[in-house]
């Protein structure tokens, strides 16, 4: 019996197509899979279905009969929960009160009531937790299971996990599949939202494959092997970029990185004892789902984030305790990932051009202002700038803003050349020159580190090719050997290979 079906769903945000007219439906007692990689329309799937977002076309059943769901409390009332990536869970307050936060009508609340009506929850459905506990001293695994016994104290007989592995330890995965096993066996449906095959195959009964918003198929999880899987969850390459070039060359090491780590924002360990070599005249992609340490492995590489352990060395010179100008002065060029971030928009298009190395243009204090117009109207027939010196940055497109961000790294010659998502939201046009760009530093001797979550990109432009996994390399391939089911299977973490 199906529980949830979910027709032709079909999501528009702004001209991006989210979801494309899926199907999907959860049958009683069943862990079913959404698979995906980022960016495939899993989320957004599930926003729908709990209420979060509302569907541009396509319809919704529950246990048989259409219902509308305009809000989180229609998706409750008819017994749907979802735990979000990022817990919404009030830090200051116990479990108990976390766990009724909204369940209540009453004015003043009954704290013993309370605290005995979850323990009795957190009895009935295995879940190992303290009503009393205060939610800020409690691990991330804990407070997961807070987030779902609030689910099922709701009454919940769906339960919507998104990612629910992504910030748990492996003894806390261990948990978390322990305790959805029994409750299945209760008759609790999960939908787990997951880009990790070997989760996938270990705690799911059957699989939903999503791929740029489409669904690619639904299939028992025990006739799939991670292969097949990993095929169906990554597209094929689908273009071709003029990559001829005399053999390479790689007698010289350019860029050696030893046992490099990192934390994020939050101080979670981003990077975890990454060990590469980039050689002169060759093209390192590094391939990986977002969110694997790729952003803190750019922006640690071109000095704006410290490592905690490790070595940078660049053509000899170590790196480590250096600003980001010194970095850039020693050779290391990185093109921002975000390309509004890296300009001033009110700041013209000559300004811009110059920002990262005012120094050429000073003199006692003071610019050289024709200079650097002279500098800009070199770079704007070089790099086919579609602009004006005078122009606010701000007035151009996207594929320009691009190319200033090009003009402005590449034409300093860099040793090494650091492009993160270098072709995000580009047209085509503007994406094959970025990357005939790219080819061409390589030629003239420069190395390459691309970082992309386009294994297109990445299959057609590199030499070799890293993979990243929960802040590790698991995986340095030459080009020649991989594909997109091998890298698939890496970049997933069901495999582990070096």
């Amino acid at each position: 019996m199906n529980v949830v079906e979910m027709n032709a769903i079909t999501k528009y945000f702004g001209e991006m197509v989210a979801n494309d007219h899926v199907d999907f439906d959860l049958r009683k007692g069943e862990i079913h899979a959404l698979l995906g990689e980022n960016g495939a329309g899993k989320t957004t799937l599930m926003r729908i279905l709990y209420g979060l977002y509302k569907q541009d076309s396509g319809g919704v059943q529950i246990n048989g009969k259409a219902v509308q769901i305009n809000s989180p409390k229609d998706s409750i009332a008819n017994n749907i929960g979802m735990v979000t990536q990022h817990f919404a869970l009030v830090p200051p307050m116990t479990v108990a009160e976390n766990v009724i936060l909204g369940h209540t009508n009453r004015f003043v609340l009954d704290y013993d009531a309370a605290e005995s009506s979850v323990a009795d929850a957190a009895r009935k459905y295995g879940l190992d937790i303290n009503p009393r506990a205060m939610v800020r001293h409690l691990s991330v695994g804990q407070r997961q299971r807070v987030e779902i016994l609030k689910a099922l104290y709701r009454n919940s007989r769906v339960l919507i996990l998104d990612e629910p592995t992504a910030v748990l330890i492996p003894q806390e995965v261990d948990v978390l599949f322990e305790t959805l096993r029994k409750l299945v066996d209760d008759g609790l449906s999960v939908v787990f939202i997951s880009h990790k095959l070997d989760e996938v195959t270990n705690i799911t009964n059957r699989i939903t494959i999503l791929r740029d918003g489409k669904s690619i198929g639904t299939v028992d999880t025990c006739d799939m092997s991670h292969n097949q899987l990993a095929a169906l969850m990554i597209r094929q390459a689908s273009f071709h970029v003029n990559n001829k070039i005399a053999e390479i060359k790689k007698s010289r090491s350019l860029l050696n990185i030893k046992s490099l780590s990192a934390l994020d924002d939050q101080g979670l360990p981003a990077l975890r004892d990454i060990n590469l070599t980039v050689h002169t005249g060759e093209i390192l992609g590094i391939a990986g789902v977002s969110g694997n340490g790729q952003k803190q492995l750019a922006e640690t590489l071109c000095g704006v984030r410290n490592c905690t352990e490790g070595e940078i060395k660049l053509d000899g010179i170590t790196l480590n305790g250096k600003t980001a100008g010194e970095f850039t002065t020693s050779g290391m060029g990185r093109i921002p990932e975000d390309r509004l971030e890296g300009v001033v928009g009110e700041l013209t298009v000559q300004e811009n051009l110059a920002l990262e190395h005012l120094y050429q243009f000073s003199n006692k204090g003071f610019l050289n202002h024709k200079a650097i117009q002279k500098h800009a109207n070199e770079l704007i027939v070089q790099y086919q700038i579609k602009a004006r010196p005078g122009d606010r940055i701000r007035t151009l497109s996207g594929g320009n803003v691009q190319k200033v961000l090009l003009a402005r790294v590449l034409s300093t010659q860099p040793k090494i050349v650091i492009a993160p998502q270098p072709t995000r939201g580009l047209d085509v046009g503007a994406a094959d020159y970025v990357r005939q760009q790219l080819l061409e530093q390589r030629n003239r001797g420069a190395g390459v580190i691309l970082i992309s979550e386009d294994l297109d990109e990445i299959l057609a432009l590199s030499d070799r090719i890293a993979v990243m996994y929960e802040g590790k390399i698991v995986g340095v391939l030459d080009a020649s050997e991989a594909n997109p089911e091998r890298l698939g299977l890496l970049m997933s973490g069901a495999v582990k290979e070096m």
